[in-house]
């Protein structure tokens, strides 16, 4: 994988949006492999696509791309709001690569994919709609929220200008593949649960650790009346998936 960014590529543009939109797309065009079936190559999509830009020809599984000079923050500006929402809705939202490059020697310091089964309606940021002199006045836009998504669904590519293990990625990924199965709702108590877990600093936790969070949850799903026994059900999913490992008495462990 080259961790450089050809800039002879959009030597005919003048807009610096527009330079590195292409100079990024035709990196990931030419260097990225699908993250979920290991495919050596992911082709891009025709011009205008309303979400997604590239996609795998193996699996088919679609991506969208997303780069910034300077680290990735936890706020990250998208297109169309109702777009998005529409597709996270019927679940058929693209993966997403965030990239961070730098403008100085145009070389990429760490990419992340988050898989698709992470998104989720609340971590998208309704952004205001373009004022009446703007030349599309009233296009309401998003923000993806990242800091809202749980650490199993930030899967760095490239981490400190190392590229990681092809085999460690997908495994990472195929590790929560399981949880596309579920409608929205139920994705929405599984990713809560992840994110409770993931706050807590230890990697041995308690059941009491967990139902610390029964007011923040109960906040979140304000028609549900039973959160303890909602967190027992998913801690009981997780563990069944691989992802946590009950040690008896209430006790938990993080898997890997």
């Amino acid at each position: 994988m080259n961790l450089h960014l050809n800039s002879e590529l959009a030597a005919c543009y003048n807009s610096p949006t527009q330079k590195i939109r292409v100079i990024t797309e035709a990196w990931a065009k030419d260097n990225m492999f699908c993250p979920y079936c290991g495919n050596p190559y992911i082709e891009h999509f025709a011009p205008n696509k309303p979400v997604a830009d590239f996609y795998c020809p193996h699996c088919a599984e679609e991506y969208e791309l997303k780069s910034k000079n300077g680290p990735i923050a936890n706020k990250v500006n998208d297109g169309a709001y109702h777009t998005m929402i529409e597709r996270i809705e019927s679940i058929n939202n693209p993966n997403f690569f965030f990239m961070q490059y730098s403008r100085r020697d145009l070389s990429i310091k760490n990419l992340i994919v988050v898989p698709k089964h992470f998104f989720v309606p609340e971590i998208i940021e309704k952004r205001k709609p373009l004022g009446p002199k703007a030349r599309r006045a009233g296009w309401i836009g998003c923000n993806i929220i990242l800091k809202k998504i749980p650490q199993d669904g930030l899967i760095y590519v490239v981490k400190d200008e190392k590229e990681q293990p092809v085999d460690t990625i997908i495994n990472k990924i195929s590790r929560t593949n399981f949880i596309k199965q579920y409608k929205l709702d139920a994705r929405g108590w599984i990713l809560d649960v992840l994110n409770c877990i993931n706050k807590i600093e230890e990697e041995n936790f308690s059941l009491g650790q967990v139902y610390a969070f029964e007011n923040v949850l109960a906040e979140k799903h304000p028609d549900n009346h039973h959160i303890r026994d909602k967190i027992r059900q998913q801690l009981q999913l997780l563990r069944d998936k691989g992802i946590i490992e009950f040690n008896g008495r209430g006790k938990y462990s993080k898997i890997p």
